[in-house]
């Protein structure tokens, strides 16, 4: 998989998603104009396919929920997270590694 752009800023990484929601199952599906795209098996409706894409990310990156937040695009596909805990190339590897 190709690499997501991610940035540290504020003792925190900023990692760019784009969500897909209501997909078959929830999966990492490669990067998207340097978004990570990440499939979720939630709707898009009253915050299921955010809380699925935290819990999804919280697993695989192996922090807990709340040192992952949504920092713009609430709303939107698009989405800024930040993630305490790691750095960027910790992000970036895990990641990466088998999914989860």
């Amino acid at each position: 998989m190709k690499s997501p752009a991610v940035a540290k800023e504020d003792g925190t990484v900023v990692l760019s998603v784009k969500v897909v929601p209501g997909s078959s199952r929830t999966v990492a599906a490669g990067v998207l104009d340097g978004d990570l795209k990440i499939k979720v098996a939630a709707p898009p409706e009253k915050g299921k396919a955010n809380a699925a894409l935290m819990a999804f990310l919280s697993r695989r990156l192996g922090v807990r929920k709340n040192d992952i937040a949504i920092l713009t695009g609430h709303g939107s596909s698009r989405k800024q997270l930040a993630i305490r805990g790691l750095s960027c190339s910790e992000v970036l590897r895990r990641l990466q590694g088998p999914t989860a």
